[in-house]
């Protein structure tokens, strides 16, 4: 087994975390169930979709942004894809103390990119405007995460309240 921590060690660029496409059923059965076919891969409208370990299909956001098109569960010969209905997942966006504008440098990059407006900008007397996120707001679908210069951006999951 080796530590995926230590991954991008040598390399500066983000690297992938494992996430799986939306409304993925729960990762021990995707793992069980799924053939590996990457008929997902070819059916992503944004070709955010890529192998991962082990040739598994998982969610790069420094490919992209996902449009939740609906096409990987689509193409998905195995039942591993909760309907359409329901949330896609709990990812949520978070934006780390690397973040250039908590560092006292102007940057809105993550705001600009963001079509839901779930990242917004305070300003501040004699500062820099800070971000604000707002997690009830944001889907999760990592426009923000590949443009942040400072790669301070995270995708987390959020458990839900119950």
């Amino acid at each position: 087994m080796f530590d995926r921590s230590r991954r991008s060690l040598l390399t500066r660029r983000r690297k992938p975390q494992l996430q799986r496409m939306p409304w993925v059923v729960d990762e021990d059965t995707f793992i069980d169930r799924c053939t590996r076919c990457n008929k997902c891969l070819h059916a992503c409208e944004t070709k955010i979709i890529i192998k991962g370990d082990g040739g598994f299909p998982t969610v790069d956001f420094n490919q992209g942004e996902c449009t939740f098109c609906y096409g990987c569960a689509e193409a998905c010969p195995e039942a591993l894809f909760h309907p359409r209905t329901e949330s896609p997942w709990a990812l949520k966006a978070d934006i780390g103390q690397g973040c250039l504008a908590r560092n006292r440098i102007e940057c809105r990059s993550c705001g600009d990119m963001c079509e839901v407006q779930a990242i917004s900008f305070r300003l501040q007397p004699g500062g820099v405007a800070q971000p604000v996120l707002n997690n009830e707001g944001c889907t999760g679908c990592g426009a923000c995460l590949s443009v942040c210069p400072a790669l301070a951006i995270t995708m987390v999951t959020h458990q839900l309240e119950e």
